[in-house]
């Protein structure tokens, strides 16, 4: 994605083309940093789809996301060489969704069963009452992950020893779960969720909380074996799409459990967007990810290092909100820079941060490129980055596609 997904898992939003245009107007504008890299870009579609999203990216340039089936559901699918792969990661159910790829060709993501939810809880944000389960897929094969007792898990990341971070339900009914729909879609939530790695299919292994809090979610993995998420409560901690929770934390290999600070707030749940969570962590033990400023009006992407603590990143000039949703092991970062909070107020863009300075992605492609955009979600070692775009020119104008973005030489 995760999942990784503000902005994980699905954030369909749609700009018109009327916006499009403003805003490419506005970033042609704003001269890009020398250091900053030059990009080739491939629209990975597929053509005459509606919308696909690439989630992540393996070192061998190997993509993994979802796109739209032709019955209108949500399919898992890998992208070779620009070409899209339907891997039929389905455990019975209707949707499924791709999340990540390691180099062992091993994919993760999210798929429905056919078993209802007997709580109706609509924990992937599908909408249609099963009960949803993070997999494995690996050459045709997929394994379901198990739970905590409880109905319902997701995923967060694939590191390439083949472990997945994620969080399970358990069967707590948890009275200080919200009541009705979260502001995301989700929801009523009634289980308690946990942050949780599947070491392996089959094996399962609960991470602490930090005290005082009651659930969380584990989503960025290293091959070390340390993790980073958020933690909270039920009542002001929101599952995905748009990831919530009031603390920032990494889990060390050992199992130890560490508060990350944050830029002055916590989480603020009437707003799609805002906390302060940990998205990704690269094996240098940096991490990356949002977290709220005072107030709790506004957040920006955030930069840790046992060094020097969190780092406020900033957004592109014009911008109020950002996440850093990305990382490689060079210490770049990936995510949306956007206008204001709110998909139905907010334009957003996809940015770099690359030796020390933020530059639009969109400047960093080919003038005559024809996607706009929106969001990166994952960054390779070898600098190619993945995310979704709004298509602006041609035939399927208007669709929102996954992209690849890869270095120029």
């Amino acid at each position: 994605m995760n999942r990784n997904l503000l902005f994980t898992t699905s954030p369909k939003c749609l700009l018109t083309l009327a916006a499009i245009t403003a805003i490419t107007a506005g970033t042609a504008a704003h001269a890009q940093p020398e250091k900053a890299p030059r990009y080739s870009l491939k629209d990975l579609g597929p053509s005459g789809n509606p919308f696909s999203q690439a989630a992540g990216v393996a070192d061998n340039g190997l993509v993994a996301g979802w796109d739209t089936a032709p019955d209108g559901t949500s399919r898992s699918i890998l992208w070779y060489k620009g070409q899209p792969i339907d891997i039929n990661a389905s455990l019975g159910g209707p949707n499924s969704a791709a999340g990540g790829v390691n180099l062992r060709d091993q994919v993760m993501g999210q798929a429905e069963t056919s078993r209802r939810d007997p709580n109706n809880e609509n924990f992937c944000a599908y909408f249609t009452g099963l009960q949803c389960l993070p997999y494995v897929w690996q050459f045709g094969v997929i394994t379901p992950l198990p739970t905590l007792g409880g109905t319902n898990a997701s995923f967060g990341a694939i590191n390439n020893l083949g472990a997945v971070s994620g969080f399970a339900e358990n069967n707590y009914r948890d009275p200080d779960c919200r009541p009705g729909v979260a502001i995301n879609g989700t929801g009523p939530q009634v289980l308690d969720f946990e942050p949780v790695l599947w070491p392996k299919p089959g094996q399962i292994r609960q991470l602490n909380l930090l005290p005082g809090d009651t659930v969380g979610i584990a989503i960025g993995l290293n091959d070390l074996g340390q993790a980073v998420g958020t933690t909270g409560t039920c009542a002001n901690t929101l599952i995905p799409p748009f990831i919530a929770g009031p603390h920032a934390v990494l889990w060390d290999s050992e199992g130890s459990v560490h508060d990350l600070g944050n830029l002055g707030g916590t989480v603020n749940n009437t707003l799609l967007g805002s906390g302060t969570v940990a998205f990704a962590i690269n094996n240098r033990g940096q991490v990356a990810g949002v977290s709220d400023l005072a107030g709790d009006n506004a957040w920006h992407p955030f930069l840790w290092t046992r060094q020097a603590g969190m780092m406020d990143l900033g957004v592109l000039p014009g911008d109020l909100v950002g996440a850093g949703l990305g990382m490689n092991n060079l210490g770049d970062v990936v995510g949306a820079s956007v206008t204001a909070p709110g998909p139905a107020s907010g334009n957003p863009r996809a940015f770099l941060w690359h030796e020390g300075h933020m530059s639009d992605l969109n400047a960093l492609i080919p003038a005559n490129s024809s996607m706009y955009l929106l969001t990166a979600f994952a960054i390779n070692d070898e600098g190619q980055i993945a995310g979704f775009g709004v298509v602006t020119s041609g035939p399927d104008a208007g669709k929102v596609h996954g992209f690849l973005a890869t270095p120029k030489d």
